[in-house]
């Protein structure tokens, strides 16, 4: 259970790291009631020891993990993308900073003490974001704020004035909430009935959600569209739907994800909004919370 919840924690954060869709497997119930509270950002955690030195130039990809123990570490990661992971950014609010600053990659090896619980993704910052700001405070020498700056953004509108949800957008029904109070309970997981979509599942050409606001939604897909989406609906309460469309790119797929093929035909994002749930994704300025980079330097590596 809290491997599973592990997992879908370390993607949604580097998602928002990668300014990449979350693509996820299907949350069970046991994961959500095993997760803890997100700890005070506020109070400063610390890995009890930590390794930093420059990647290979040679080595493909990058990756960053967490492991059983309260282990952490990164391979081939640009420093930009640590910021970005430990405050759980999209690229298009880290501002500033040096040319350095998205091409110097790093290895990082480092151990917190004990085995920080998960966290319920969505919620906050966990244990070992958290550290990780420690880190780049002391050994990048990393300092920022916070500012809302005014930048072009997208907001989720009805597609006509006072118009209807298109015929994919239904109000949630009972199924999330008699399955999570089940499982709760430890009622079995039914054979053969799959469980619902309780959250968001999200796939290259399929987003899937569940008993959720809109405003979650919109949150989901500004990692593509690489602005905020702000919910301007006027749709209150939580929704369940599937929506598919056909992506500009498709990038890697986590273990456990619907790697169903992908209609390259099918409509854009944009198109499949409209047509499939009656909304609209309309082009507009907006206030957005950013983080702005003040100072950083590379680090001393061991």
């Amino acid at each position: 259970m809290r491997a599973t919840l592990r997992t879908l924690t370390y993607f949604a954060s580097l998602a928002a790291a990668l300014g990449a869709p979350l693509m996820a497997a299907r949350p069970r119930a046991q994961t959500v009631s095993s997760s803890a509270p997100a700890p005070d950002p506020n109070v400063p955690v610390y890995f009890e020891a930590a390794s930093i030195k420059p990647s290979d130039s040679s080595t493909p990809g990058s990756s960053i993990r967490r492991q059983p123990g309260g282990r952490f570490n990164t391979v081939n990661v640009p420093a930009r993308m640590l910021i970005t992971f430990a405050y759980q950014l999209q690229g298009y609010q880290l501002v500033g900073g040096p040319s350095w600053l998205p091409n110097d990659r790093f290895d990082i090896v480092a151990k917190m003490d004990g085995d920080p619980p998960p966290v319920r993704p969505g919620t906050g910052p966990d244990q070992t974001m958290l550290a990780l700001r420690t880190l780049l405070a002391d050994r990048f020498k990393l300092k920022v704020h916070r500012e809302t700056r005014e930048m072009d953004i997208y907001a989720l509108t009805m597609a006509r004035p006072g118009g209807k949800p298109g015929p994919a957008l239904k109000p949630a029904s009972d199924a999330c909430k008699q399955f999570l109070t089940g499982a709760a309970r430890g009622a079995p997981n039914p054979g053969a009935s799959p469980s619902p979509i309780c959250g968001l599942q999200q796939t290259p050409g399929k987003i899937r959600v569940g008993d959720l606001p809109l405003s979650a939604f919109a949150s989901s897909v500004s990692a593509q569209l690489g602005r905020f989406v702000v919910d301007r609906t006027g749709l209150t309460g939580n929704w369940d739907f599937e929506l598919t469309y056909t992506p500009e790119g498709r990038g890697s797929v986590p273990a456990g994800a619907d790697a169903s093929p992908i209609d390259p035909n099918g409509p854009s994002l944009f198109t499949a909004v409209q047509e499939q749930l009656g909304l609209k994704l309309e082009a507009t300025k907006g206030p957005v919370d950013v983080l702005v980079i003040d100072s950083i330097e590379k680090p001393s590596v061991d």
